[in-house]
């Protein structure tokens, strides 16, 4: 029994003086990986969801009351500008047209008589046959009939429109969406909703937003929001399918307006669509490159953060040093750039920060070379 006790106890003292043995380089330090940093040229991209748009998405709606008589167009279709696509029964509006002309054809008469009546009294009136009171009243009878021409010119234009209005026309370029509207409907220009929408795809809009800080940084960077505006780059659009679409687009709009609900500024951008691929209504993401030279770049493997800040080891004298940073606003997932902290010429830890503390003696493994070297040489 006592021999197997002293056995117990030495195997204890033997694991006991191993696990001090390996301790002892953690508490001295351990190799860590380091960067001496130095300025460097960034193009980061960023996506963001974007809803496309026609740039024009136009209700067509009736301007005159009647029934359909033929519907000329077909849902999904491609339109052109002034295309007919519904006619409204034109009867009643020909014959209000014949009236109209007839009107100003009357109009036209009693105007030729009065005028005609004017001449005469205006002979008498200088032989000091009649008074001057006659003279002025057939002056007025004159005044009188020009004005019911023009009334019934006015009134033969009027039938005129409301009887082109009978065709209603595609106001633009575009597709045709749906419509729940046949021969025999009856529509008229106070109706809710629209006979067909036209979306105009010659070129597209794709809306997205950017953060309140992301806009502010882009107004320090730029000086203005008029000037981030001309210097914003050209963006590029990641389909749903995954393929980024073949023509550049370029921000006409930054709303300037913070959503109050989201916190957001919303950007328009506008796309070339000739071949008819981007469609209204449909969802895609914006790429925006930023570039950024002669900046700061270091692992996100050497940071780590502490609420809500952002941290790297540099290394001063063998040890490591916890210093806060600022960094970009944005990054590519592996690497930020660094505003503020550090500078060219500084050394950090770039990687395994989040297992160092601060003043922990940091080697490499050209300090755990050395010793070796000079055994050699000796």
């Amino acid at each position: 029994m006592k021999v197997k006790s002293i056995l117990g106890i030495g195997l204890c003292c033997l694991a006991l003086s191993a696990c001090q043995q390996s301790r002892k380089p953690q508490e001295e330090g351990g190799k860590y990986p380091l960067l001496t940093l130095t300025p460097e040229d960034r193009q980061l991209s960023v996506k963001y969801s974007a809803v496309i748009e026609g740039k024009q998405d136009v209700e067509v709606r009736p301007q005159v009351s009647g029934t359909i008589t033929q519907v000329l167009v077909e849902e999904g279709a491609h339109v052109h500008k002034g295309q007919v696509l519904f006619i409204i029964d034109q009867v009643p509006y020909r014959a209000a047209l014949q009236k109209a002309r007839a009107a100003v054809a009357t109009a036209e008469a009693n105007e030729a008589t009065a005028k005609q009546t004017l001449d005469g009294k205006m002979s008498l009136y200088e032989d000091k046959v009649i008074s001057d009171f006659e003279l002025r009243t057939a002056q007025n009878e004159y005044k009188s009939a020009q004005a019911a021409l023009l009334q019934a010119q006015a009134e033969l234009t009027d039938a005129q429109n409301n009887l082109s209005y009978t065709e209603v026309k595609s106001p633009v370029d575009g597709y045709a969406g749906m419509t729940s509207y046949r021969i025999g409907a009856l529509v008229s220009a106070s109706m809710t909703d629209p006979l067909i929408r036209v979306s105009d795809d010659s070129e597209m809009y794709a809306y997205f937003s950017l953060s309140e800080k992301q806009v502010l940084t882009l107004t320090a960077q730029y000086g203005s929001l008029d000037q981030a505006l001309a210097s914003f780059p050209e963006v590029s659009l990641e389909l749903n399918d995954g393929s980024t679409y073949a023509q550049k687009g370029k921000v006409d709009v930054i709303s300037g307006i913070i959503d109050k609900t989201t916190g957001t500024v919303s950007l328009r951008a506008i796309l070339s669509n000739p071949d008819k691929r981007l469609m209204g209504g449909g969802s895609a993401n914006i790429i925006v490159p930023y570039d950024r030279t002669q900046c700061i770049v270091i692992p996100q493997g050497g940071t780590y953060e502490i609420q809500n800040r952002i941290f790297a080891f540099k290394v001063i004298d063998g040890k490591a040093v916890s210093t806060p940073i600022e960094v970009f606003e944005i990054n590519n997932g592996t690497e930020y750039i660094v505003e503020k902290g550090l500078q060219a010429g500084d050394v950090i830890v770039s990687e395994g920060a989040g297992l160092l503390k601060d003043g922990t003696i940091v080697s490499t493994p050209q300090d755990e070379q050395a010793p070796t070297d000079k055994k050699k040489e000796a």
